[in-house]
């Protein structure tokens, strides 16, 4: 999705003119970007966390050569999703104001499995084999 996209889904989803979600926008981006120049963190919670990190000096290794190289200190921006964000994308869901806690799946008796056959142990052999020699 890129800038002109997400203003028309912001606008249509507040049902608000795009000229003003394209302020808006753009009034974030400025003092977001200006705010962590400065070196202070913005935090949206429940999105997200802005932050300029200063990187120190250090000693690293030519992974082509393993000759010792030395990496100069270095300042970069870095931003972090924050708990909310991260379960509403990974679960699938979408993002919810304030936390709600899932009950714990009741599990039935467990089940006891007879011993594993001799065939089985044989063809899991073979496979840990094959990958085994697909890495070299």
């Amino acid at each position: 999705m890129n800038r002109r996209e997400l203003i028309n889904a912001v606008a249509s989803h507040i049902e608000a003119d795009a000229k003003e979600v394209d302020k808006v926008l753009s009034g974030f981006t400025d003092v977001v970007t200006s705010t962590v120049a400065r070196g202070e963190q913005v935090a949206i919670s429940g999105f997200a966390k802005f932050a300029k990190v200063e990187r120190a000096a250090r000693m690293g290794r030519n992974p082509a050569t393993g000759e010792q190289i030395h990496i100069k200190a270095s300042k970069k921006a870095r931003i972090t999703p924050l708990k909310a964000f991260k379960d509403a994308v990974m679960g699938g869901g979408t993002a919810k104001k304030g936390g709600v806690k899932k009950a714990a799946a009741k599990k039935g008796p467990a089940t006891k499995k007879g011993p594993a056959t001799k065939k089985a142990a044989t063809k899991k052999k073979a496979t840990t084999a094959k990958k085994a020699a697909k890495r070299r």
